[in-house]
C-alpha cells in the first residue's frame, strides 16, 4: 500500500499524516481541496474509525464533502460552524513568508473564507511547491461569466505597471466548455512567472468589477508541514519562527490511501 506510493505521494501521505496530529477531539476543522488535502481527509477518516475523533468537518469544495462524508466526518457548512480551530489545507506554491498560491483545484474562494474564518491555517506540502518567489505556478483570478473577457483584458492591462514578469492570462478549461467553480463562475489563469510584490498585486486584482477573488494567500498561512519522499516532515510555524523536523514509518493499513495513489 503505502509502500508501493511514489515518492512524491508519500511526501504528500507523511505531510497530511503529520499535520493530523495537530486535531483534537471536538474541534472544528476546515477541510481543504486538492490531491495533498485529499490524503487529510483520509488520514482523519482513519482516525474517526480507529480512534474514535469526533470533529465537525468544513469542507472547501462539494468533492472535498462527498470524500469526507465517504470516511466518516461529520459534515457541517461554515455558517453551521460559525468559527473553526483550525483549517489544513494544500498550496500549489508557498515561499519564505508562508505566503501562497492556491486555487490550481478551482476552490480558491471557498478556501480562502474558511482559512480567514480559523484561529490556524496550516499547510501541507511536498517540497517541491517551496519556491523563492511566487509566480511560476499561473495565479487563479476567480471571475463572474458576465463579461469575463473584459475583465480579463482589465486584467492584462493592470498587470503592466505590475511587478511581474510575465501578462498573460487565460480561461481555464474543462474540455471543450469553460471550467466552473462551485460558485458557478469562471477561473482565469494569470502567467506571470514571477510575482514581486504579492500583497500589493492581491490588493490590486481584489478592487477590479468581475473579479471575484484571487489565489494569493497573505499572511493567511500559520504553519507549514512539509513532506519528503523518504518520510521526513519539516514544520514550520511563521508565528513562533521555529523549524522542527520528523520522520513518519510508511505503515501497512487499510485500504483508506490506495485510490489516492494517482
Amino acid at each position: 500500500m503505502t509502500g508501493d506510493l511514489s515518492p512524491i505521494d508519500k511526501a504528500k501521505f507523511v505531510a497530511a499524516k503529520r499535520a493530523a496530529d495537530f486535531i483534537e477531539d471536538g474541534m472544528r476543522v476546515g477541510l481543504g481541496t486538492g490531491s495533498t488535502a485529499a490524503w487529510l481527509v483520509r488520514c482523519i477518516g482513519e482516525m474517526v474509525r480507529d480512534d474514535g475523533l469526533k470533529i465537525k468537518g468544513v469542507p472547501t469544495s462539494t468533492r472535498t464533502a462527498e470524500l469526507a462524508r465517504d470516511v466518516g466526518i461529520d459534515v457541517i457548512s461554515l455558517d453551521e460552524a460559525r468559527w473553526l480551530d483550525l483549517t489544513i489545507d494544500g498550496a500549489d506554491e508557498f515561499d519564505g513568508d508562508l505566503n501562497l498560491i492556491k486555487g490550481g483545484g478551482g476552490a480558491l474562494l471557498q478556501e480562502k473564507i474558511v482559512a480567514t474564518a480559523s484561529d490556524r491555517m496550516i499547510v501541507i506540502a511536498d517540497i517541491g511547491k517551496e519556491v523563492e518567489s511566487l509566480g511560476a505556478f499561473p495565479l487563479p483570478v476567480e471571475v463572474i461569466p458576465f463579461g469575463w473577457q473584459t475583465t480579463q483584458a482589465l486584467i492584462e492591462e493592470t498587470l503592466i505597471s505590475m511587478d511581474v514578469l510575465g501578462r498573460q492570462a487565460s480561461l481555464r478549461m474543462n474540455g471543450e466548455v469553460p471550467f466552473i467553480t462551485d460558485e458557478g463562475n469562471h477561473i482565469l489563469d494569470l502567467h506571470l512567472n514571477r510575482i514581486g510584490n504579492p500583497r500589493q498585486l492581491a490588493m490590486v486584482l481584489n478592487q477590479m468589477p468581475g473579479v471575484v477573488e484571487n489565489g494569493l494567500f497573505i499572511d493567511i498561512c500559520d504553519t507549514v508541514v512539509i513532506g519528503f519522499g523518504d518520510g521526513r516532515v519539516e514544520l514550520r510555524d511563521i508565528n513562533e519562527g521555529t523549524v522542527t523536523h520528523d520522520r513518519l514509518d510508511f505503515v501497512e493499513s487499510e485500504n483508506l490511501f490506495t485510490d489516492l495513489a494517482e
